[in-house]
């Protein structure tokens, strides 16, 4: 039996009222992040990779890169992990993807995160002023650049290939 008009105005009723709280909520929780108007210039950033390689903002350039915020004992971002890790090896060549760390306690704590995801792409060892100089204030949050520095895009929480691809498309 297939349900009359009035059931699917309800169900559709339903959905935008989920939508919109969602939407809402996603704006609520990004109120506070750098802004995405593609002129806003990444923050400077000078760290290390667990491998001790230098890594700064100007690495960046030339390509657009997906910067991902992380602390090892969040639930999401391990929850996210495997989504990061297929984006990067399906638009690797196009899309840099750097993961941050940070709120950690020891540098092994990163490797541990990195090795137990098996995270293919460079991870770096974040610090306070780095979160600060993003406007982190939970996890996860990233930001898209674009080729030129600039920040395209930003979001906080759960990501999935398709939003990433979303968020990268036309970069």
């Amino acid at each position: 039996m297939r349900p009359g008009p009035a059931r699917l105005t309800r169900i559709a009723l339903e959905l935008a009222v989920v939508a919109a709280i969602f939407v809402g909520v996603q704006a609520w929780l990004a109120r506070d992040l750098l802004p995405a108007d593609e002129r806003t210039p990444a923050p400077f950033f000078s760290l290390s990779d667990l491998d001790g390689r230098p890594w700064t903002t100007a690495d960046l350039a030339g390509r657009p890169a997906i910067v991902y915020f992380f602390a090892p004992w969040c639930g999401v971002c391990a929850a996210s992990s495997p989504q990061l890790r297929w984006f990067h090896r399906w638009r690797g060549d196009d899309v840099r993807v750097l993961l941050i760390g940070l709120d950690w306690q020891s540098i092994d704590e990163l490797r541990q995160y990195a090795a137990r995801h098996e995270l293919p792409m460079p991870v770096l060892a974040g610090d306070p002023a780095t979160g600060a100089a993003f406007r982190v204030h939970g996890y996860p949050t990233y930001y898209v650049i674009d080729s030129q520095g600039r920040i395209a895009g930003r979001d906080m929480g759960f990501t999935t290939v398709a939003g990433l691809w979303l968020r990268t498309l036309g970069l």
